[in-house]
């Protein structure tokens, strides 16, 4: 990743009819023809908030009065705003993005940014994977243009405002954003822009041109510091939609791929140039994810984890294996990626796979447990439980992750009488009858139908944690019962002796 202030290599897209195309792609029926626009309510006032080309060629205009566009054109097609929709579609389109470079990031409301250092070289050089990049949008049904310079918001700025998709060499960002108009290149508000306007200020150039401190005083320090980044002076750090893998390896596939068989033949090659990697760099995987770019423009992932660093393409093609149906190719995906998310160190060696018997050595038998519970975990929660310094039933224990180690047992834990089954919650019995105002029940009602009880043994009172409980839970008296049926049962009874509740918290042998 590039560092702040470091120079790199930067890719902005502009999609400046993002909201009509969304629309568009979402209702492939809509005539291709007909003029198209968003509106909302702000206040009394019906707005429209986005115009598709043909509707802006018509002289329909974001900020118009609703009532005033539908008579200027009668057919036009209009949609309900929707802020949310527009930016799911444009962190979606920051994971498409994915397939140029590990580190993307949203720019809102319509704009991507690309940190393309060191990647461009893989389609033959900057200008090629921005023509790629913008062939590929535009096959999606997205308008869009784009540039590439040695400061992230220099690159945003160029794409806002010029139509040619230029290529700038680092260094020259001031030189390059002077010539752009002042409003587009800062995004500032139209109020402002219009104030600079009037007073001559109308290209970045002249900005950069003037003393800062009056400048400072008159329109504030934020509209200085976005001038800084225009001007590649400041350069703020991107916020990546998805935080770069530690190892990746990518495959483009010559045609796209619809078959399981196909799937699993581009799969087990990532595993293979992947634990490859990790045994170069003396690491062992802890968590995966593997990507796939569909054909029109999806990204599908699915992750897998393991209790101890592994890097054995067998035990790892197991661990997908029952995932893969999961991905829906649709009309086939083109690329797949597969990427370490979480890495721990490993010696170098052979990892053994899983074995049956005759597992005389430790460490391989450590080993196979942990893969044995790693495909147990791609279908069912494992955890493992440790005990706890509490007398409160439900704070004596935790989930730990498989592997992880047990704390020490507190003295006395074991001590206190506990079911085998403890309910993660108490379940709210539904009817009793007191044998005595404080004594154990003598009839209840559990899943539905009455039981008479046989004996009882308690009570057991337990008072609440006053450091860890709120001041309004009430004292327990636990019961160990048995029903007419042979069930035992551990059951409680909480608040007050005049209206107590009773409660099933567990299952005893």
């Amino acid at each position: 990743m590039t560092e702040p202030g470091r120079p790199g290599r930067f890719l902005a897209l502009h999609l400046p009819d993002l909201a009509t195309d969304r629309i568009r792609r979402a209702e492939p029926g809509l005539p291709p023809g007909l003029p198209l626009a968003t509106w909302a309510s702000l206040g009394s006032r019906r707005l429209l908030l986005a115009v598709d080309p043909v509707a802006a060629a018509a002289g329909l205009l974001p900020g118009q009065a609703l009532a005033d566009a539908q008579a200027i054109m009668p057919a036009l097609l209009l949609r309900p705003a929707d802020p949310d929709g527009d930016a799911r579609a444009l962190h979606g389109l920051a994971l498409w993005a994915r397939r140029y470079t590990p580190i993307t990031a949203t720019d809102p409301p319509d704009g991507l940014l690309l940190d393309i250092t060191g990647c461009a070289h893989l389609l033959g050089g900057e200008a090629a994977l921005l023509r790629d990049a913008l062939a590929r949008l535009r096959r999606l049904g997205l308008a869009a243009r784009g540039a590439v310079a040695g400061a992230a918001a220099t690159s945003a700025a160029l794409a806002r405002t010029r139509a040619d998709n230029p290529v700038a060499v680092s260094g020259i960002e001031a030189r390059v954003a002077g010539p752009l108009p002042l409003g587009r290149a800062l995004r500032l508000p139209p109020a402002l822009a219009g104030e600079l306007s009037r007073l001559g200020l109308r290209q970045v150039q002249d900005l950069l041109d003037l003393p800062r401190a009056p400048l400072a005083r008159r329109f504030g320090q934020a509209v200085l510091d976005r001038l800084d980044a225009v001007a590649g002076r400041h350069r703020p750090p991107l916020r990546p939609a998805v935080p770069p893998p530690e190892l990746r390896v990518v495959r483009e596939l010559p045609e796209p791929i619809i078959t399981r068989a196909g799937i699993d033949a581009a799969l087990d090659q990532l595993l293979e140039a992947l634990c490859r990697d990790l045994l170069q760099a003396g690491l062992g995987l802890r968590r995966a994810m593997l990507s796939a770019w569909r054909v029109d423009g999806a990204v599908q992932e699915l992750v897998v984890t393991t209790s101890l660093p592994a890097r054995e393409p067998g035990h790892l093609r197991r661990l997908f294996a029952g995932r893969l149906e999961r991905l829906e190719p649709d009309l086939g995906f083109e690329r797949m990626a597969l990427e370490a998310w979480a890495t721990e160190p490993m010696a170098a060696g052979i990892q053994a796979g899983l074995r049956v018997g005759g597992r005389g050595d430790e460490a391989v038998a450590a080993v196979a447990l942990a893969q044995l519970l790693d495909r147990l975990g791609q279908r069912l929660q494992v955890q493992r439980v440790a005990p706890l310094a509490s007398h409160w039933p439900e704070h004596m224990v935790a989930a730990l992750a498989p592997q992880a180690a047990s704390p020490a047992v507190p003295a006395g834990w074991a001590a206190l009488p506990q079911p085998v089954l403890l309910l993660r919650r108490p379940a709210l019995l539904e009817a009793v009858a007191l044998l005595a105002e404080e004594g154990p029940p003598a009839l209840l009602c559990w899943r539905g139908a009455a039981h008479r009880l046989l004996q009882a043994e308690g009570p057991l009172r337990l008072e609440p944690e006053w450091w860890r409980a709120r001041p309004e839970v009430p004292r327990r008296d636990y019961y160990r019962v048995e029903l007419a049926s042979g069930t035992r049962l551990w059951v409680c009874r909480s608040g007050a002796a005049a209206a107590p509740r009773w409660l099933l918290h567990g299952h005893l042998p």
